[in-house]
């Protein structure tokens, strides 16, 4: 059996054999949706050279339709189709495995459009339903939802995220409260976007290409990166966005690659400059 540094090794060495990338968003490509130097460029020329591309986020306070929108006014050339969101790998994670289901949405922003098959209630759920953190994660809300963990609901959460930047900063995100009701109610919350195996597996399944052909760029170590290498793929770790100079000292592992930022991506890649 290989040990994991030999197939790390082999997977960060094998780069020619990309067919497909994931890509964050926020933080990699955009800060507060502003474009980051060179990424527009860095994706148009990655997009040229035939890879597939996916912009995967645990973005949870825009929808799909929202989101490609807001980048297609910035200069990137995507749409709808090309982002998956924790809110969309949700809705289909719940229709598989809880149909039906009533929930309680624990959000900031309006992503009905993303859960429009969900059943959402404001009392009595079967599922406490947590997205992103926001003025709406008052005191109130939080211990409503903590009694409802009490009586027996569910927990599912769309990321563990305990922070983003802005371009005012490190944020607060819900991650920080997740922790604090799992301790309290003393349950453990099924986690459906990054950096859950399912959510990378659902957006390869979209792109039709296996883990071993495909590459993943983010900016946290660990939500992105070292969990999309356990499921198989290529991690590149960029230096923008959330990372910071500790970052690497303090992962639980190794990413396959590590760049400045998403506009060095097409060099690595052997593509040349943009």
């Amino acid at each position: 059996m290989q040990s994991e540094e030999s197939v790390r090794s082999a997977r960060a060495g094998s780069l020619a054999s990309v067919r497909a990338l994931l890509v964050d968003i926020d933080g990699v490509l955009t800060v507060s949706w502003r474009p980051l130097p060179g990424a527009v460029a860095a994706l148009r020329r990655v997009r040229a050279a035939g890879p597939a591309v996916a912009l995967v986020t645990n973005t949870t306070s825009r929808t799909r339709a929202s989101i490609a929108g807001t980048l297609a006014r910035a200069g990137f050339e995507v749409g709808e189709r090309d982002v998956l969101t924790a809110p969309a790998v949700t809705a289909a994670h719940l229709a598989e495995h809880w149909p039906g289901a009533r929930c309680l949405l624990l959000n900031s922003g309006d992503i009905a459009a993303d859960l429009a098959d969900v059943t959402l209630v404001a009392d009595d759920p079967e599922v406490v339903l947590l997205g992103g953190a926001g003025p709406e994660f008052d005191y109130t809300m939080l211990n409503r939802a903590f009694g409802h963990l009490q009586r027996g609901a569910r927990l599912i959460a769309m990321h563990r995220n305990l922070y983003w930047r802005t371009d005012a900063g490190l944020q607060l995100d819900s991650g920080a409260f997740l922790l604090g009701l799992e301790r309290a109610a003393r349950v453990e919350a099924e986690v459906t976007g990054k950096p859950s195996r399912a959510f990378f597996e659902a957006a390869l399944s979209r792109l039709g290409v296996p883990a071993r052909h495909a590459l993943m760029v983010g900016d946290d170590v660990e939500t992105d990166v070292l969990a999309a290498q356990r499921a198989g793929l290529t991690g590149v770790l960029v230096r923008t966005g959330k990372f910071q100079p500790d970052t690497l000292d303090r992962a639980s592992g190794t990413p396959d690659h590590v760049v400045d930022s998403f506009a060095d991506l097409p060099a690595l890649l052997g593509l040349g400059d943009t």
